[in-house]
């Protein structure tokens, strides 16, 4: 159908930028796909923000409390149980357990909600490579170095890019590039290299993750205080090429442009990963079909009877006794007071800071996304490489898809592909109020026409798109958070209350969350005197 002259047309709509693509519906002939629509549960989240909710008509005493049970939460129970500590109850809003790391399920495939995989971790994040031992994601060992499972590792093809109407290997485009995108290309490698490999006079990793473990030479901590886009302006990297790449990282890790991300956490994306792992695995990642679902699944089922959900926390006070928590029961309809002598608030900065009658502050801002998975009755192809686990266009606004059925042993047939965009190139404020106002119609209009241009063959294949819409899905690493922000918000906390959340790190990564899960547990282990070994 020829376009309206006065309204653009799809290519120019998808290559123009998220502003573009959301500022009006993509014109069409056909009726939108069908499909679902989900999110954070908005009417619960609104009365937290209100503060709706029923005086407590009865009390319960727990010794520690969790409010939140999202990968920090769950993290922290998960420790509590490990070292030996059962007696605890752990709240979640929502009707399941997992933060922004849920996953969902039809009859196709499992897939996920959010965060769709773990990078083989670090030789530093050793508490998180005990946990992924219980779990059964390592095995065994071999010189020294862990032995993953090979099933949980992803499959080869681990990525693709369409680049120039043809499909290549890997994320950065190989073929038709200038001088200059060969020559700067090459530079940013270098870079990265020699930021990955420092080290500081204690043997600190310039750039660790979980970045607690990070030096903090005072050259490296300049860097948190102006952008990435103005720090590679400051090497004269100039090329479109490497300037697009190093956009799709900030907006794939932070959903934030480059603009608005501290050049420590842009390099620290390059150069913070330096998996540890026997029989040249470091560089692969652990996915399944859900995503990171399956590791909070498995936390959430080791926590068993100890995880409540549907109750939101609304109040807490210290008291003399330790601490008073006010929670509404959703599926009661009332509220309860929970007297416990700690509590993890587990949860973002700006629900934290409410529950303590605390003001929010301004320096905390959060990345909304748009999460589609669309279920299609053939695997999508195209000219190049094969089809891949993770597809990125470079010509569009989109993230790409990964697949679902990637790492099954037959790739046949139906399969879920889970479409990312981050809305980054608008205030949050505002693309938290579009995710709302614009129609779902809308929405799968534009899934569908951004599927179909990197992938014509699925015309007629596309069967039901189910969105998933993330408010507050990640705290945005903007200039200055992680190295002035955050210490502060953590030097801030005090006993009976601890703190357990990415936030305050500053970086949205499991391995964040799974540290301050960690490390907030250990601390209400050692304030009611129950003996226990780190594991930070």
């Amino acid at each position: 159908m020829k376009a309206d002259p006065e309204t653009p047309n799809r290519r120019s709509v998808l290559k123009g930028g998220m502003a573009a693509a959301t500022a009006f519906a993509l014109p069409g002939c056909e009726t939108p796909t069908a499909g679902n629509s989900g999110g954070a549960d908005m009417a619960l989240g609104h009365r937290l923000r209100d503060g709706a909710f029923p005086e407590p008509v009865r009390e319960e005493c727990v010794p520690i409390l969790i409010a939140g049970g999202g990968v920090a939460g769950l993290t922290a129970g998960w420790r509590l149980r490990e070292a030996g500590y059962d007696d605890f109850r752990l709240i979640e809003m929502e009707r399941q357990p997992g933060g922004n790391a849920r996953g969902g399920r039809n009859a196709v495939s499992a897939y996920p909600l959010g965060a769709h995989y773990l990078p083989i971790p670090n030789q530093e994040a050793r508490g998180l490579r005990h946990m992924l031992r219980q779990l059964g994601m390592i095995v065994g060992d071999s010189d020294g170095k862990p032995v993953y499972d090979p099933l949980q590792l992803c499959a080869d093809l681990q990525e693709r890019v369409l680049w120039q109407g043809k499909w290549q290997e890997g994320l950065v485009p190989k073929t038709g590039l200038s001088p200059k995108d060969k020559v700067d290309l090459a530079a940013f490698d270098r870079a990265m290299v020699d930021f990955s490999r420092r080290r500081d006079a204690k043997g600190r990793p310039a750039f660790a993750i979980p970045i607690a473990y990070s030096a903090q030479d005072a050259d490296l901590l300049a860097l948190d205080r102006i952008s990435f886009a103005q720090w590679l302006d400051k090497q004269g990297w100039t090329s479109p090429v490497l300037r697009a790449h190093v956009r799709y990282a900030c907006r794939d890790d932070y959903g934030t442009e480059p603009a608005e991300v501290s050049a420590w956490a842009g390099i620290h994306y390059f150069a913070g990963r330096r998996g540890f792992a026997a029989d040249g695995a470091g560089d692969n990642e652990l996915t399944w079909p859900e995503g990171n679902g399956r590791l909070t699944r498995l936390l959430a089922e080791r926590l068993g009877d100890r995880v409540v959900t549907g109750q939101v926390a609304y109040r807490a006070r210290a008291d003399a006794d330790g601490a008073s928590v006010d929670v509404f029961d959703a599926a009661r309809g009332t509220s309860i007071r929970y007297r416990a002598d700690a509590v993890i608030l587990a949860t973002p900065h700006f629900i934290a800071s409410r529950l303590l009658g605390e003001k929010a502050d301004a320096d905390h801002s959060y990345a909304p996304w748009l999460i589609a998975n669309v279920t299609v009755d053939r695997a999508p192809a195209g000219k190049g490489s094969a089809l891949a686990w993770d597809n990125v266009s470079a010509s569009s606004a989109s993230l790409g898809y990964v697949v679902a059925t990637h790492q099954s042993a037959s790739r046949e047939g139906p399969t879920v592909l889970t479409w990312y965009m981050a809305l980054s190139d608008m205030p949050p404020a505002h693309a938290r109020r579009l995710l709302v106002e614009r129609s779902d119609a809308d929405w799968r209009r534009l899934v569908r026409d951004d599927l179909l241009g990197m992938n014509p063959d699925l015309d007629g294949a596309i069967r039901s798109i189910d969105l998933w819409k993330w408010g507050h899905a990640m705290i945005r690493p903007t200039p200055g958070f992680l190295w002035q922000v955050a210490p502060a918000q953590r030097a801030a906390i005090r006993p009976p209350f601890f703190r357990a959340h990415s936030d305050l790190t500053g970086l949205s990564l499991f391995e964040e969350a799974h540290y301050q899960g960690m490390a907030a547990a250990e601390a209400a282990l050692s304030l009611i005197g129950h003996a226990h070994e780190t594991l930070l």
